[in-house]
């Protein structure tokens, strides 16, 4: 693997960027949104699909454009019920990989700790290589660890806020003490400029669906993305400048002989 890569569950990926695929104006718009970011996976939410009776070939050609799928269990409010949910889109989509959403709370959408614990231990037993959406939590985290997931997703900000990352210090804090771990900032980030502090920060990806989806210009959103992930990811590798409390002489001159004109 190069340093350009990462490997969630053991698969290379060139790309640090995963798309959502809800809200786009046409499955037309969503292909060519998908070839500008140069994401390598795209998020589909099997609850949706389920409700529109068919998807009228949406997944199919999500899949033609070359992505890897990772169906996830929006809107789910139990455990059993997401368990229920990862079950059937292994089953119509052929992954093991899952999204796991447990919302806990209906106003911020945030995740529900002990329920997507609880979902992902008992799914990481039936197989299923989980990317849990959780919070910034570390003991929280920890514990999605200790039951087997070897990615986390927390978030920047509730879902689809675009507040971007709310609290920089709980990222930093999860960058540090959880090294070895592949992260992904998961919801919340409205701009390119969000994504590319995610990534400075050291982390390995950033989900995001709403940014791109909802732009006046969704193909360009979405390549704009692509290059600020990839322009973040690139200063955390080259030793992005640490903040100063005082003015630091870029050019000192003290002790150094120079013309006066």
């Amino acid at each position: 693997m190069t340093a350009s890569n990462w490997a969630p569950y053991g698969v290379e990926l060139s790309s640090r960027f995963l798309l959502g695929s809800a809200g786009y104006p046409s499955p037309q718009v969503l292909a060519e949104s998908i070839s500008a970011s140069g994401t390598q996976v795209v998020t589909v939410g099997l609850k949706r699909t389920l409700a529109a009776a068919g998807d009228n070939g949406f997944v199919a050609g999500i899949v033609a454009s070359g992505v890897r799928l990772l169906p996830n269990t929006a809107g789910c409010r139990t455990a059993r019920e997401a368990i229920t949910l990862a079950h059937m889109a292994r089953e119509l989509y052929g992954t093991a990989w899952i999204k796991l959403e447990v919302v806990g709370d209906e106003h911020t959408l945030q995740p529900d700790p002990w329920g997507t614990v609880e979902a992902a231990a008992q799914l990481i037993k039936d197989g299923f290589a989980v990317f849990p959406y959780c919070t910034d939590d570390l003991v929280t985290c920890q514990r999605l660890l200790d039951v087997g997931c070897q990615v986390l997703m927390p978030w920047g900000a509730p879902i689809g806020s675009g507040q971007g990352l709310i609290n920089p210090f709980a990222l930093r804090t999860l960058r540090a003490r959880l090294p070895g771990v592949p992260l992904v900032v998961d919801a919340g980030i409205g701009a390119p400029s969000h994504a590319a502090q995610a990534m400075e920060l050291g982390f390995d990806a950033v989900l995001l669906n709403s940014a791109v989806s909802q732009a006046v210009d969704p193909v360009r959103m979405a390549r704009a993305f692509g290059l600020a992930i990839e322009a973040g990811r690139a200063a955390f590798e080259a030793g992005v400048m640490a903040p100063q409390d005082m003015a630091v002489a870029s050019t000192p001159v003290s002790g150094h002989p120079f013309l006066i004109g």
